[in-house]
């Protein structure tokens, strides 16, 4: 095979059938890992939701529904069922601690008790994440959260005159987390609210864009 001249044009037709085949596999190796990848994150959200909330035997990821939060935050909730009751519900929400944003998911049982959270994701320094996944739910001193009553009122640190003790030399980040069970636990009495005033909750997938838009989905 002769062996291209190299020129200006003959570098620029190399260049762009390169740029073609890496652009084509990059596409195919997409295509083979998106259908895979989303199993995968569905189920770990699913085990999530039930690790969080009381026994039931409803899809809660296909009956989700998001609210729009106070701050603009736009919160998604999945209720849980048991035959026609509703015994609770898991609700992803936000909050920016020291090192970015923290994802949580929390859970209510039908009181308004706080049933389990699970840390998604978080930007926090190594280590700091594994410390506030395992800190609220020790039985010791004014940490733990689990089993609380949010109806007798928000979730604060110790230091600003709350009743929760804030993770050692870790105040911000222990803040945005309790921040963030507030801000799940006002979605929870928002939907209640509008179960009781004949609102209608409409069905909306988890992987939808009706994440991005706003009010009751």
């Amino acid at each position: 095979m002769k062996k291209l001249k190299s020129t200006l044009p003959n570098m620029f037709f190399s260049l762009t059938l390169i740029c073609i085949v890496a652009a084509a596999i990059l596409a195919s190796v997409n295509e083979i890992t998106a259908g895979p990848i989303a199993s995968t994150k569905q189920a770990a959200l699913e085990a999530a939701i039930k690790a969080v909330t009381p026994k039931y035997d409803n899809n809660p990821v296909q009956e989700a529904t998001s609210i729009v939060a106070a701050d603009g935050d736009s919160l998604m909730l999945y209720p849980a069922k048991l035959g026609d009751s509703f015994v609770g519900v898991a609700i992803e929400t936000r909050a920016i601690g020291y090192g970015g944003e923290m994802t949580i998911l929390v859970g209510f049982d039908g009181n308004g008790t706080l049933v389990n959270y699970s840390i998604l994701q978080h930007a926090e320094t190594p280590g700091l994440g594994a410390r506030a996944e395992k800190w609220f739910r020790t039985d010791k001193n004014k940490q733990r959260v689990i089993g609380r009553s949010m109806k007798k009122g928000t979730l604060t640190v110790t230091k600003d005159g709350g009743d929760v003790d804030a993770i050692t030399a870790a105040t911000i980040t222990s803040r945005a987390f309790l921040k963030a069970i507030n801000k799940a636990y006002n979605a929870y009495a928002k939907r209640e609210a509008d179960a009781d005033s004949g609102a209608t909750l409409q069905e909306t997938n988890i992987f939808s864009s009706a994440r991005k838009e706003g009010g009751i989905k």
